[in-house]
């Protein structure tokens, strides 16, 4: 093992396992899917129960699919749609920085995905165990990456379009 394979799988745990524990906390922490289905619709992802689920399960499997590395640029794009949907419902109207709350957390997430896409899984990876070379090539540099941006942009685009619905905003008083 080479410092860079060891640090794509630093890299890869530290993010998809994040991710991962993001969607456990959906289905069994707090609010569970019921809570998060109702905040869902507060924000205008309606109906809050399907995009409860979605998140969820999107969450869970793009991360640990991350995390171990198996056809990298589909969980890195599931990545990429899940942080263009959080920026834009939650983070968007605070700005840039995490400390107000803002998009620059999502950005990190996503890029650092793409990323990973691009320089591939590495050695330390189910892409390496179960791919031959060539198949791997099609799993990282240009065509990794482009795959995970394109089908990234496409599902969290394609989601805000069909179901985002913001509320009305609150009037001063």
């Amino acid at each position: 093992m080479n410092a860079l394979d060891f640090s794509i799988l630093l890299l890869r745990l530290v993010l998809g396992l994040t991710m991962a524990a993001h969607g456990y906390n959906k289905f069994f922490g707090g609010g569970r899917i019921p809570g998060t289905a109702g905040w869902f619709d507060s924000i205008g992802m309606r109906p809050g129960m399907f995009h409860a689920r979605v998140a969820a399960t999107t969450e869970v499997a793009a991360g640990l699919g991350l995390a171990l590395g198996l056809l990298t640029p589909v969980p890195a794009a599931g990545f990429v749609a899940l942080m263009i949907v959080a920026a834009w419902t939650v983070h968007r109207k605070n700005g840039f920085f995490i400390v107000k709350e803002g998009w620059e957390y999502n950005l990190i997430l996503g890029a650092a995905a793409v990323a990973i896409a691009g320089l591939g899984a590495g050695e330390i990876s189910l892409d390496h165990v179960l791919f031959d070379s060539d198949t791997r090539s099609y799993l990282q540099g240009w065509t990794g990456l482009l795959i995970a941006v394109v089908l990234g942009l496409a599902g969290g685009i394609g989601q805000l379009v069909i179901f985002f619905r913001p509320p009305p905003a609150k009037e001063a008083v």
